[in-house]
């Protein structure tokens, strides 16, 4: 592998891991540039899934270095995704790489229209939120099938789980994006599994990649408590485009 390819795979592992923990997202960046470097979408998606892996556990023990998880409620939503992300990844396995490739470019789209219009904020409070039983169990239900989503291409899935979040319980987004690491982790543990089974990871990318995403995860944990994700919107929507296009063929 040439030096300017892992050069490109750590500076864009390093920027997924912030974006991924500040808002969401990085895999639409990590994910396209593996498959442009000749990564088979399979191979793809599960050597990303380590380096996601690596950085969400960074970003959790940011986050719990600042004092801002719930653990109860990250499992009450972690385990249910666990489960769904182990029928998600069955899917992403078996899927042709054409196929795969069309369907990464349309979710890329959809969570464009997420970042360009932000439907969940009106949702999103600034004081400590209280789920009942009703809602916990609304939102239990609802993360199994982000566990599947999340096992089959989890692109994204930091978007929905934010979106989700907010309408649900309409918690803090700082408190959000904590519990958005620890359910990504969880899946991402299931998930993997089923791509190393397969034989679908490349250890040294993923070793590469996960360096760049555990950077970026802990400064990103850190600057989300500080600060907030508005101005990587900019970044993140020319970059999605950019890359759907590539997908889609359209260039």
């Amino acid at each position: 592998m040439e030096f300017s390819h892992i050069a490109l795979i750590a500076v864009t592992g390093l920027v997924a891991g912030f974006v991924n923990t500040v808002g969401g997202g990085g895999s639409l960046l990590t994910l396209p540039m593996l498959i442009f470097l000749g990564l088979p979408s399979a191979t793809a998606n599960g050597t990303n899934r380590v380096a996601v892996l690596v950085q969400s556990a960074v970003a959790v023990a940011g986050f719990r270095h600042k004092g801002v998880f719930d653990l109860h409620l990250g499992l009450l939503l972690g385990l249910p995704g666990l489960f769904g992300s182990i029928l998600g990844a069955r899917l992403a396995v078996d899927l042709p790489d054409a196929i795969f490739n069309n369907v990464l470019a349309a979710v890329m789209l959809l969570v464009l229209v997420i970042i360009l219009f932000e439907p969940h904020k009106r949702f999103i409070t600034i004081s400590q939120e209280f789920l009942d039983n009703r809602r916990k169990i609304i939102a239990a239900v609802v993360f199994f099938f982000i566990g599947i989503y999340g096992g089959f291409i989890q692109a994204g899935v930091g978007f929905i789980i934010i979106a989700c979040l907010s309408i649900i319980a309409g918690m803090s987004l700082v408190k959000i994006n904590s519990l958005k690491v620890f359910v990504t982790t969880t899946f991402m543990l299931s998930s993997l599994a089923v791509f190393v089974y397969s034989g679908n990871i490349d250890w040294f990318i993923a070793f590469i990649l996960a360096v760049g995403n555990a950077l970026g995860g802990w400064f990103g944990s850190l600057f989300a408590v500080a600060k907030g994700d508005k101005w990587i919107k900019a970044i993140l929507v020319v970059s999605v485009l950019a890359m759907a296009a590539k997908l889609l063929g359209i260039f």
